[in-house]
């Protein structure tokens, strides 16, 4: 929500729209746009309000969607994979940390950490669910890098999905490769 009317000015040219385009699609006039962007009016809270949230509308339509930078190819353990062969496969593909997947839904995370950890407490552990961690979040594929970005802060890694099915994963290199070009 927009805290000072001459916002409005600044949003409107970093999307790259008219007055006259955001007067249409607010259910405005123009020169209520103009008026406000110019300081000569005062505008009421609804009428701020209907110009606010039709931004926010546009400026999430504008921004990249997660589906656009997910890694599709996902590579994962079961719960009952040995360690060792959970390893080899982390080295095989050059990744720090795999979803642990189990008919269709992820039940944790393996990651070097864990297995580092584990490790340190000298305990038997033979397979990823002795080592693994909670699951990671999952978002779906309209969501905005933004908010994978956001989770990612907490998280290693994001798995993305559509009508309930796990479809990719994102990570914070895949952020930092994709998202910025």
């Amino acid at each position: 929500m927009i805290n000072d009317p001459r916002e409005i000015k600044l949003i409107r040219r970093q999307l790259g729209i008219t007055q006259s385009e955001l007067a249409k699609k607010s259910g405005v006039s123009q020169s209520l746009i103009a008026k406000i962007e110019s300081g000569r009016l005062d505008p009421s809270f609804t009428k701020v309000k209907k110009i606010s949230e039709t931004l926010e509308i546009l400026r999430n339509e504008r921004q990249k969607k997660v589906r656009e930078i997910m890694v599709t190819r996902i590579i994962s353990a079961k719960p009952e994979m040995a360690i060792s062969e959970a390893i080899k496969k982390m080295k095989k593909h050059n990744i720090s940390q795999m979803p642990v997947i189990e008919q269709g839904v992820a039940v944790g995370l393996i990651s070097e950490t864990s297995i580092l950890e584990a490790l340190a407490e000298n305990k038997p552990h033979r397979q990823v669910k002795d080592v693994m961690s909670d699951a990671p979040p999952l978002i779906p594929e309209e969501a905005t890098v933004e908010t994978a970005t956001a989770m990612l802060a907490h998280y290693p890694l994001v798995l993305v999905s559509k009508k309930g099915k796990i479809k990719g994963l994102v990570t914070r290199s895949d952020v930092l490769q994709k998202a910025f070009r």
